[in-house]
């Protein structure tokens, strides 16, 4: 059953505060990852580069959780559980500069490695809460 990231869920989305994205690795083991977080129509989306761990993991086990924590105040934070929706690369260079522009206060991503294909994943959420608000 699918949800939507509305009211506070959705603030602490839109704000600079950072996703802990985490997977499940072939061992069944978990794995834990920092990034940056956005939301568009009531999901949320995360950018990243193919060939690291957390999305070849989702390649195997679309399942997926989403830890934002609140920078302002640490006590509060919105768990996201759920699928991968959709995986693609298209406009995932201008997401990755959006993003950069959010939390960097720059046009254009810094860090970008020559040859790095940007891949957006959007998240279709099943669970949402927040916790210390």
């Amino acid at each position: 059953m699918s949800t939507r990231i509305e009211g506070r869920a959705e603030e602490l989305l839109k704000a600079k505060n950072f996703a802990h994205v985490g997977t499940l690795r072939a061992d069944g083991s978990v794995q834990v990852a920092p990034t940056w977080v956005d939301v568009q129509d009531g999901r949320p989306v995360v950018n990243t580069a193919e060939g690291r761990a957390w999305p070849r993991n989702l390649e195997r086990d679309p399942r997926i959780t989403l830890e934002v924590q609140n920078m302002e105040n640490p006590y509060e934070y919105v768990e996201i559980r759920g699928r991968v929706a959709e995986r693609t690369h298209e406009g995932a260079d201008e997401h990755i500069d959006a993003l950069a522009k959010k939390y960097l206060g720059v046009d254009v991503y810094p860090y970008r490695q020559p040859g790095e294909q940007r891949v957006i994943i959007r998240v279709e959420p099943e669970y949402v809460k927040v916790m210390g608000s």
